[in-house]
C-alpha cells in the first residue's frame, strides 16, 4: 500500500486538489475490476481541521494534520494562487515537514506553480524543475539555485517530480501511475480522463514575455530595441554599439539579465510575433515568415519548432479556425 498524502496549502488551486484525489481513488477501482488490490490511500492532510480557498468559495476538510503524518510515500503539492511570497509565508509551516518527510524516503511532486512551494523546501537547489511557463521569470528570481527546464513537462531527479503549468499536472499523475503501477494502467487512466498520454512539452502553450525584472539599463535598452524592431535584421554587434558596451561583455551581461543569448532573445520574439499571426491573421506561412524578419524558409520551420515544438503549419492549423493547406518546405 502506498501513502499518497495531498497537502492543502492556503490559497491552493482547488483543482490540482481535487484532480489528483479523483485519479488515485480512480486508479484504486480500476485495481480492483481487475482483480488486483487497492494501491493507494490517498489521504488530504493540512495546517487545520478546514481550510477555506478562492475566497472561502470553497472549504477543503483535511482528514489528517501534519503532526498526525508520521510517514509516508508521496507528498503532493498543489499549485498555489495569488502572490507567491505571500502564499509562501501562509505556508511556511509545511516547509520543515515536507523536508523531515522527504528524509525518511518519501517522494515529493508538485503541481504547476507548487513548485514555488518545494523550491522553498531547499530540496530542488542544483536540481532540475518545472513549473508554469508564466511564472518562469519570477521562479528564476527567487530561486536561482533552481535549474528551471523552460518548456517541460515533468522533470524527475531522486524522488523529487515536478510538472509544467496548468493542466500539464495530468501528465505527472499518470507517469505517477505508470510507475507505482503498470503501463496498461497508466493508458486506462488516460483513456478515462481523456488525457493524452506521453505528452512532454509545454511549448506550444508558451507566450514569450522577456525577463525584463533587472537593473541592467543598456540591457533593457537593447531588448526593447529587439521588441520593437523584430522584422529587421538585428545583429549583436549593432546592439552593443547601440548601448556602447563591447561585444563580450554585452552577451555576457544579456544572458544574465534575461536568461536567454542575445540570439535566443531574438529568435524568440520574432516567433512570438509570427505565432500571434497565425492566430489571428489569414497571412500564408511565408507572409509570416517575411513579416518577422526571416527569408530563409528552412531556418524559421527549424527555429520555430525548436521554440515551439510545432511547425508552422501544425501551430495555425491547431490555432486558427481555419486550416491552411500545406506549403512544401514549411510542412
Amino acid at each position: 500500500m502506498k501513502n499518497v498524502s495531498i497537502l492543502i496549502p492556503e490559497t491552493a488551486v482547488i483543482e490540482a486538489i481535487a484532480d489528483p484525489h479523483y485519479v488515485f481513488k480512480a486508479v484504486n477501482q480500476f485495481l480492483q475490476v481487475s482483480g488486483r488490490q487497492p494501491l493507494f490511500k490517498v489521504q488530504l492532510v493540512g495546517l487545520s481541521r478546514e481550510v477555506r480557498l478562492e475566497n472561502s468559495l470553497y472549504a477543503v476538510f483535511p482528514e489528517k494534520l501534519l503532526h498526525e503524518v508520521e510517514k509516508t510515500d508521496l507528498i503532493l503539492i498543489p499549485a498555489l494562487s495569488g502572490d507567491m511570497a505571500n502564499a509562501l509565508k501562509q505556508n511556511e509551516e509545511f516547509i520543515p515537514w515536507i523536508i523531515e518527510q522527504h528524509r525518511k524516503g518519501a517522494e515529493l511532486a508538485s503541481l504547476c506553480i507548487g513548485s514555488f512551494l518545494l523550491a522553498s523546501t531547499g530540496l530542488l537547489d542544483g536540481k532540475k524543475c518545472s513549473s508554469h511557463w508564466n511564472s518562469a521569470n519570477q521562479f528564476r528570481s527567487m530561486f536561482p539555485q533552481v535549474e528551471l527546464v523552460d518548456g517541460a513537462i515533468i522533470t524527475e531527479e531522486n524522488g523529487i517530480y515536478s510538472s509544467g503549468g496548468a493542466n500539464s499536472y495530468w501528465a505527472l499523475l499518470l507517469y505517477l501511475v505508470e510507475k507505482y503501477t503498470d503501463r496498461d494502467t497508466a493508458i486506462l487512466a488516460a483513456k478515462f480522463f481523456a488525457i493524452d498520454i506521453d505528452r512532454d512539452s509545454q511549448a506550444a502553450f508558451m507566450m514569450f514575455e522577456g525577463q525584463k525584472n533587472h537593473e541592467d539599463a543598456d540591457i533593457l535598452t537593447a531588448q526593447l530595441f529587439i521588441e520593437e524592431n523584430f522584422q529587421e535584421k538585428i545583429t549583436i554587434a549593432d546592439l552593443a554599439d547601440m548601448v556602447s558596451v563591447g561585444r563580450r561583455s554585452f552577451e555576457r551581461r544579456f544572458k544574465n539579465a534575461t536568461n536567454n543569448t542575445v540570439v535566443e532573445y531574438i529568435q524568440r520574439v520574432k516567433i512570438e510575433a509570427a505565432k500571434r499571426s497565425f492566430e489571428s491573421s489569414l497571412k500564408n506561412i511565408n507572409e509570416v515568415m517575411f513579416d518577422v524578419g526571416y527569408t530563409d524558409s528552412k531556418a524559421f520551420r527549424t527555429v520555430f519548432r525548436k521554440i515551439t515544438g510545432l511547425t508552422p503549419l501544425e501551430y495555425r492549423n491547431k490555432y486558427h479556425k481555419n486550416e491552411v493547406l500545406a506549403v512544401e518546405g514549411l510542412d
